[in-house]
């Protein structure tokens, strides 16, 4: 897992077509800008340059060894799990700025994805309607024991990551998230 320190890198991350991107490679592996722009809904110039942002601030690399000619350009993350620390970027306004951006668009993210599930036809019927799952509740724990359950749940996400193709497997969204709040 990357763990992102420097705000510049963060601040590549806190973009929604680039967010979009990061998610596309991440589940589907390395992709030409073409493929990447038919999937995202962008123009290959727009996502040419997103992609160049990302290279900058080190998130993606090229994959040389994947094209078939001088003509194709391949990308691909390096480390398919990113993640940062909003206390890594306390020290500085603009810095906080930036990791309170990033923290808004994953949510914002997380948000549609959702939405986007619950609206589909296969939120209501097929066999993913038995396996989906929300669940939430208020739990009584000290930082420290919140800490553990971050870590336990990542533990659980992280055995269940890199399974290998199979048919009957289909890229699946999780998220959690824990934290200080009255009812």
């Amino acid at each position: 897992m990357a763990q992102i320190k420097d705000a510049a890198v963060l601040k590549a991350v806190a973009h929604p077509v680039r967010r979009r991107l990061l998610d596309v490679l991440r589940v589907d592996g390395p992709a030409m800008p073409s493929v990447l722009a038919r999937v995202t809904g962008q123009a290959v110039a727009n996502v040419s340059h997103h992609l160049r942002v990302l290279a900058e601030a080190g998130l993606i690399e090229e994959a040389p060894e994947l094209a078939r000619n001088r003509k194709e350009h391949w990308w691909r993350m390096p480390d398919r799990s990113i993640s940062w620390n909003v206390a890594d970027f306390t020290g500085d306004a603009a810095d906080l700025a930036a990791a309170d951006a990033a923290e808004a668009l994953g949510l914002q993210r997380q948000v549609e994805l959702t939405a986007s599930w619950l609206g589909s036809p296969a939120s209501r019927d097929g066999e993913w309607v038995d396996s989906a799952f929300s669940t939430d509740g208020f739990l009584r724990l000290s930082p420290a024991e919140l800490a553990e359950l971050s870590r336990e749940l990542q533990q659980v996400i992280d055995r269940f990551r890199d399974r290998p193709e199979d048919p009957e497997r289909e890229p699946v969204f999780v998220f959690s998230r824990g934290f200080p709040a009255r009812p």
